[in-house]
């Protein structure tokens, strides 16, 4: 799979590409100015909610579903995508513009939204070895202030004071991943037992509450085609309100993966290639939202190993029961144990 997409790669799978018919009918009459013809196109690289180009004679759109399935509660949340996405609309964060949801599963076999197309790269390497170290710079510090403006915002401010709970996060992030991972566990994993009891007793104190995305990294973001910023932020599906703290550690892990392991950064010269340590990305954060240098820092970098290792692990639970929407979540899937040990060793340094 190439790195960086100019223009998205697709690949057709007729087991998967929505009717063309009904799902025009659909858009007629629920997006304004469409116009047909219409052909659909899988977007590969997705291991989430699977994602179509739609192109019309009004244009090119995007379209993401629930996947077709038994899947796991609450997860796959295409309506709340569409929530967060028609709020943000109207502040600085950029998204793409949305134009319907549907949650007739009539129409297509599943709850959908359209969305605009936004032209750009995606990234899946976080080295960026395409690109020059002043463009890589570039990048990280439009990244950083991107997620610097979704934890800036008030949730009330813009119709989302009920998107979740407030307060608990951290209670409920430990109780949800748990839940997850025993219901996709497909091998045993030793690492992850002791993840859940650990997490459980060494929670901090929380701080304020902010919409978090939930999922923030590099390939959930596009870049302008041609200059080095985010042109909007996909995949909202694990947003909700919560520690903004936590949300940024789940971003900033990458610090302590490996790339070889999973699209990780730990280990790189990061001088050399023009991006900032773990450490000068966090205060550059902190400078931008106000906060002060979090005591329990480590605990969330743990926290958030534990949830991606949860997160691969229901990839691999899919992959077994054959309703993945990538050809390659069996090896996605198969990094859920190396991460989870990862997140163990660094538990118990935390405990020294």
């Amino acid at each position: 799979m190439n790195s960086s997409l100019t223009n998205p790669e697709f690949r057709e799978e007729n087991t998967s590409v929505p009717d063309v018919s009904r799902l025009s009918r659909w858009l007629h009459d629920n997006v304004e100015g469409f116009r047909p013809p219409l052909s659909v196109a899988q977007i590969a690289g997705g291991q989430s909610n699977p994602t179509f180009r739609l192109t019309a004679g009004s244009g090119d759109y995007i379209l993401r579903r629930r996947p077709i399935g038994n899947v796991l509660p609450s997860a796959h949340a295409v309506e709340r995508e569409f929530r967060v996405l028609s709020a943000l609309a109207q502040t600085d964060v950029p998204v793409p513009q949305v134009y319907g949801l549907c949650t007739n599963d009539g129409v297509i076999g599943s709850t959908f939204f359209v969305m605009a197309f936004v032209p750009g790269r995606i990234f899946w390497d976080a080295r960026l070895p395409e690109l020059t170290s002043k463009e890589r710079a570039a990048i990280f510090d439009s990244m950083n202030e991107v997620v610097a403006k979704i934890h800036s915002l008030d949730p009330d401010s813009v119709g989302l004071n009920d998107f979740g709970r407030k307060g608990a996060y951290l209670e409920r992030q430990i109780a949800r991943w748990s839940k997850q991972h025993r219901a996709s566990e497909t091998t045993p994993n030793p690492a992850m037992d002791r993840l859940i009891g650990w997490l459980e007793t060494h929670s901090p104190p929380e701080g304020d509450t902010r919409l978090v995305h939930g999922d923030y990294r590099l390939d959930n973001l596009i870049i302008h085609p041609t200059e080095p910023r985010v042109a909007a932020v996909l995949d909202w599906e694990l947003s909700t309100l919560g520690d903004p703290i936590a949300d940024f550690a789940y971003h900033a892990m990458n610090w302590r993966i490996a790339p070889e392991l999973f699209r990780g950064l730990a280990g790189i010269h990061y001088a050399a290639l023009g991006i900032p340590d773990e450490e000068t990305y966090l205060l550059t954060y902190l400078a931008r939202t106000g906060r002060t240098r979090p005591k329990h820092w480590e605990f969330y970098i743990v926290l958030s190993l534990f949830r991606i290792a949860a997160i691969l692990q229901g990839i691999a639970k899919r992959s077994s029961d054959g309703t993945a929407s990538n050809a390659d979540a069996a090896e996605v899937g198969a990094k859920a144990v190396p991460i989870s040990n990862l997140a163990w060793q660094l538990a118990q340094t935390v405990d020294q």
